[in-house]
């Protein structure tokens, strides 16, 4: 519940220190008095948009705190122990409101983001305000109201899991029969591309080895012509070859070498070198004999380079990086062929989601029609009790438009319908309830649904516009009603309501020289009474309006109104 609520310099407030309680507590005041600067603080405090026309004329910021206990709030216990923000039992919020548009907020101490905050409001507490019954007018508002009555939440839960599975598999199978579409023509192309490639023989071409062996052909005439030319010069020319001319200096050095022992160093260096030269004339034999001059396999070499130059240009690669493009171009093929086998996987998939979906959401539309039986029950006593005794609610479970398909809340769509009138069929709200007409029915729905609501805390702001009478006085009590089950806050104007209250707050508003300021403070008995007579009748308080104020007090404090403990 909410403990306490302080205000410093926002709007018409200069400081404010409030203590809340549990039960019905009701704010009253003048008009204009600044009554809803509450929910404003308390709107601020939970994530809302900040203004800086919000601070207080002549300051540079302003703050709002909140205090919750939430000992008994489970959810909201464990979001904070999960984003390690817990300070036991006690959760104090706050927020700063700087005159440059910034703010920043903040969980027992330690700051977090305005969506932090926006989420650990939906555990504390609700606010209906002044237009709330106006959402009712819309679809999928009457959906929420009704799954929260049906406890519906977890169920709503798995829908949506396999709704999105679903919607996941549907966007893969799309793209998998775009491709399917494309592959027809993308098959072709690669198979004629992976034919070409084969036919030439590229999965075995080595480029360096071919071309090594081409220039080598093409130049066989000129190494063996050099290489005889050579052999000669060295060796095979009886008269003139080096080796003939070495073994004549060997033989005149060695004879030489009789009388000049030192030049037999020299004539075994000749002798080494002769070895060379013959060793030499043998490897040029051997390559002349080896040497094979062949036009045709230079005609196939040439042939076989100008297909292969003729393919890398065509695809854009190095004549080496020919026998990688066919690898590629062979998966791609095959991963084009697995697109119709993917495609049955994929529709295999989507039919047992669809199965599972079906079952889910026949499930939640069995439930809806039996909360809905039991809703529309409660909510038609309960507008008869609040001035609308021939009115009959109906809540219309159907199916919703395009319901062959998946959706995320299920197949159905939900209308709430009511006839004011004996004899009149029942229409859809927007079109057969006035503005205090709808009031009353909002209160309805809040006042049935409350047994499902998750927050400890509901307001209330002027919900009760529109009413006045005996329909005031039940209207009172039924949100002290709420007030025993939960700590409900409401801002009225009905003395009906107001005396009806477990707690009383005056808003009042002073004007000063310079600024005009609100305060907000607790009635005690007496000051209920004078507070309750002034709402009854205007700016002359009578003692009759005085008797009229004590007898509506004492009332609603009968033993069966107790406060709550």
């Amino acid at each position: 519940m909410l403990c306490s609520l302080t205000i410093q310099d926002l709007a018409v407030v200069e400081s404010l220190d409030l203590d809340l309680r549990n039960g019905l507590t009701v704010l009253t005041g003048e008009t204009g008095a600044g009554k809803s600067i509450l929910l404003i603080a308390m709107g601020l405090a939970l994530g809302d948009r900040a203004d800086s026309d919000y601070i207080r004329s002549g300051c540079d910021k302003a703050e709002v705190s909140l205090e919750f206990d939430v000992s008994s709030i489970p959810a909201a216990q464990n979001w904070l122990i999960d984003l390690k923000l817990d300070d036991q039992q006690s959760c104090m919020i706050r927020r700063i409101l700087n005159r440059d548009g910034r703010s920043k907020a903040f969980i027992n101490g330690r700051p977090v983001t305005l969506q932090s905050l926006q989420t650990l409001a939906e555990f504390l507490i609700e606010i209906h305000g002044q237009h709330a019954h106006l959402s009712l007018l819309k679809g999928p508002e009457q959906r929420r109201i009704l799954d929260a009555a049906g406890n519906n939440s977890d169920l709503l839960e798995k829908i949506r899991a396999v709704y999105k599975q679903w919607e996941t598999t549907c966007n893969e199978l799309e793209n998998a029969s775009d491709s399917a579409r494309n592959a027809a023509q993308q098959n072709e192309l690669l198979r004629y591309q992976i034919n070409e490639l084969e036919i030439a023989d590229i999965e075995s071409l080595d480029y360096q080895a071919l071309n090594t062996e081409h220039i080598r052909q093409a130049n066989a005439e000129t190494i063996a012509t050099t290489t005889q030319t050579q052999l000669n010069l060295i060796y095979e020319d009886e008269q003139q070859s080096i080796n003939t001319l070495l073994s004549g200096s060997i033989r005149a050095l060695s004879d030489l070498s009789q009388i000049a022992p030192e030049l037999n160093a020299v004539v075994e260096l000749l002798n080494e070198a002769q070895i060379q030269i013959q060793e030499s004339s043998t490897l040029l034999h051997r390559q002349l004999d080896n040497l094979a001059i062949d036009p045709q396999r230079l005609t196939f070499l040439d042939d076989r380079l100008t297909t292969i130059h003729t393919l890398a240009r065509k695809y854009a690669v190095n004549p080496d990086a020919l026998a990688p493009k066919l690898l590629e171009l062979k998966h791609e093929l095959e991963n084009i062929e697995q697109v119709s086998g993917n495609i049955k996987k994929l529709e295999l998939n989507l039919a047992q989601i669809n199965e599972r979906y079906t079952s889910l959401a026949d499930k939640l539309s069995k439930r809806r029609k039996a909360a809905a039986a039991i809703l529309q029950k409660q909510i038609s006593d309960t507008i008869q009790e609040l001035g609308m005794p021939k009115g009959e609610f109906l809540i219309e479970v159907s199916s919703r438009q395009n319901a062959d398909k998946p959706g995320p809340n299920g197949w159905n769509s939900v209308d709430f319908l009511v006839s004011t009138n004996p004899g009149l069929p029942p229409r859809p709200l927007n079109k057969v309830a006035s503005g205090g007409e709808l009031s009353r029915i909002s209160l309805a729905i809040q006042i049935a649904v409350v047994d499902s609501s998750s927050a400890p805390t509901m307001i209330f702001d002027e919900v009760d516009s529109g009413i006045g009478g005996g329909v005031a006085e039940i209207v009172g009590q039924r949100l002290r009603a709420l007030g025993d089950k939960l700590q409900v806050l409401c801002v009225t104007h009905l003395p009906q309501v107001a005396a009806q209250s477990h707690h009383h707050l005056l808003v009042e508003k002073t004007k000063g020289n310079e600024t005009t300021q609100s305060r907000i403070h607790h009635l005690s008995s007496d000051s209920r009474r004078q507070e309750i007579a002034r709402m009854l009748g205007g700016v002359n308080i009578t003692q009759q309006t005085l008797a009229h104020a004590q007898e509506m007090l004492e009332w609603a404090n009968k033993p069966s109104h107790q406060e709550p403990n």
